[in-house]
């Protein structure tokens, strides 16, 4: 295992700048995840790190080796491409012993490796198969075994599961953490499924445009974004706009105005306290709200159902506030499904999931 330090690293392609001093600490053993959408800059970084770029300003480091300039095949670092890109000619134990050959390992170890890294990704006595004979499953864990089998300092993963079915992806999941902590390699992984890295990562960073827009575990970011592009990138999410009307109360929680009525909300951040008469933008998350059956309730919203859809463990609402915005709801575990209709009813949600966001200034 190794700690991976990025240290004010920028990248410009012509005179699109991909990155933007970007700094960022991951712990050895740490599984970490660059989550953000296309074109955010999160598998540039990725390249850097692997050695495929090279940064036109900052330095990395393994530990207190400065790797910035050091060639690919000198890092030490395991790579799982998107695409798998594996050899079809090679059978699958001479794909997965392709590293250890360009190291020029002795041919008795090179065999010892390979059978103990199939092993590990659960394919064991399938060495003589060929690619062609292996379901994308299969073929993602033969991607999988090539990095490992190297003994790599550090596990680097671009988007790995992104061509696999749902039912894959989710094992592959599992599969991935369990080898990453097993033995204690630094992973980094790429993705833009939210899904992914909040069940996966012990830490994440969100990137947006060149930048890191936040770093923290899943639920930091999930429970307290920074920004309205975080909180709507990593969950479904209400944004409804309001004016503080009075500081913080000894609970901590602040009451805003909002077009249709008194919230109580809390601020995303200990270090922030808007003051009376600051503009803010509330999160709510569509799980967070529920209906109130006597219309009373902390927090509560009158509005109408306008549309209803059924997905067995859960039913999502569409609502509509009278001047006010649109809302989505969500109930878990549903006895009945609502249906649209005019006849008002009262969503309720506890000030602790209201969470405000500071207003960006639009240059």
């Amino acid at each position: 295992m190794v700690h991976i330090s990025i240290r004010e690293v920028s990248k410009r392609f012509g005179r699109q700048t991909v990155l933007d001093r970007v700094s960022l600490e991951i712990e050895a053993g740490e599984l970490f995840f660059l989550l953000g959408p296309s074109g955010c800059g999160k598998t540039t970084l990725l390249r850097h790190v692997a050695g495929f770029y090279q940064p036109d300003e900052g330095r990395i480091f393994f530990d207190e080796d400065d790797v910035t300039r050091l060639p690919v095949h000198k890092r030490d670092t395991g790579m799982m491409f998107q695409s798998y890109a594996l050899w079809p000619h090679l059978n699958v134990a001479q794909n997965v012993a392709f590293g250890l050959e360009e190291r020029r390992r002795p041919q008795a170890e090179i065999e010892h490796r390979v059978n103990e890294a199939l092993e590990l990704v659960q394919l064991g006595g399938l060495g003589a198969r060929r690619i062609a004979q292996l379901s994308g499953g299969q073929q993602q864990r033969v991607a999988l075994a090539r990095a490992l089998v190297v003994h790599p300092r550090c596990l680097l993963l671009d988007e790995p599961l992104s061509n696999l079915d749902a039912k894959l992806r989710h094992e592959m999941r599992a599969e991935i953490r369990r080898i990453c902590k097993q033995f204690g390699l630094t992973g980094i992984y790429v993705t833009h499924d939210r899904d992914e890295a909040l069940s996966m990562a012990d830490r994440l960073a969100v990137m947006d445009s060149g930048r890191l827009a936040q770093v923290g575990t899943p639920e930091e970011v999930y429970r307290n974004p920074a920004s309205r592009m975080v909180a709507g990138f990593i969950g479904g999410t209400n944004f409804i706009e309001a004016v503080v009307a009075a500081p913080a109360g000894a609970d901590g929680m602040h009451e805003v105005h909002t077009v249709f009525g008194a919230l109580r909300a809390r601020s995303n951040s200990a270090s922030w306290r808007p003051g009376a008469g600051v503009k803010v933008l509330l999160s709510v998350r569509p799980e967070a709200l529920a209906f109130a059956a006597d219309g009373a309730g902390e927090n509560s919203i009158p509005a109408r159902i306008t549309g209803a859809t059924y997905l067995g463990a859960t039913v999502q609402y569409d609502m509509r506030v009278d001047g006010g915005p649109d809302l989505h709801a969500c109930e878990t575990n549903p006895r009945l499904v609502r249906q649209p209709s005019e006849a008002r009813v009262a969503l309720t949600v506890a000030a602790e999931d209201v969470v405000m966001l500071p207003v960006e200034t639009r240059h």
